[in-house]
């Protein structure tokens, strides 16, 4: 095996990405975590997670909050590289390899995490929306209901839609939930 590590560089630990199959990062998470413990690992293999956000969806005409990956295809590890950690981690079932160049993992810098652990902390909540600027959709709900408009405006924070609705002969800008429209 070839030394993956910097000859005489001090060994610390950094976060690093690793490559999943896409719908597999839970299971390579749990993978690593009983691998870690059963290869005694522990000083070397500190932390390994799946980011996700909280995402607002619309489920048959409901708000549920979701937990939805950020980086799909993609798990996280703080650990210290060396050649026996780089193994158990790169054998690790359903792992693909590090992110880097060759054998050679590339370290996530601090100011990448924080934003990521900040993201993750689910500070700014947004809906997820299956609708474009542009879409026509019909009004199912209020004042409106039975009216079809086109969409101007959307705002992911607040899951609400501009749409643009012809009345009295001319378009007439209105502000709808979500909720109250359906594409057509």
């Amino acid at each position: 095996m070839t030394d993956i590590t910097k000859q005489g560089a001090k060994q610390q630990k950094h976060w690093y990405i690793i490559y999943t199959n896409s719908g597999y990062e839970h299971a390579v998470e749990k993978n690593l975590r009983q691998r870690k413990q059963s290869m005694d690992m522990e000083d070397y293999i500190f932390e390994i997670m799946v980011p996700t956000e909280k995402v607002l969806k619309i489920k048959n005409g409901k708000r549920v909050e979701e937990d939805v990956k950020i980086y799909p295809g993609y798990v996280f590890v703080n650990m210290i590289v060396n050649d026996k950690s780089w193994w158990v981690v790169r054998n690790t079932p359903r792992v693909s390899g590090f992110l880097g160049t060759g054998i050679h993992p590339v370290a996530v810098t601090d100011k990448e995490i924080l934003s990521i652990l900040e993201k993750m902390k689910g500070k700014t909540e947004k809906h997820s929306l299956k609708f474009e600027i542009g879409d026509i959709v019909k009004v199912i709900d209020g004042p409106f209901k039975d009216t079809e408009g086109s969409i101007i405006g959307i705002d992911e924070i607040t899951g609400e839609l501009k749409i643009s609705i012809s009345m009295f002969g001319r378009e007439t800008e209105v502000t709808l939930d979500v909720v109250q429209v359906q594409a057509i």
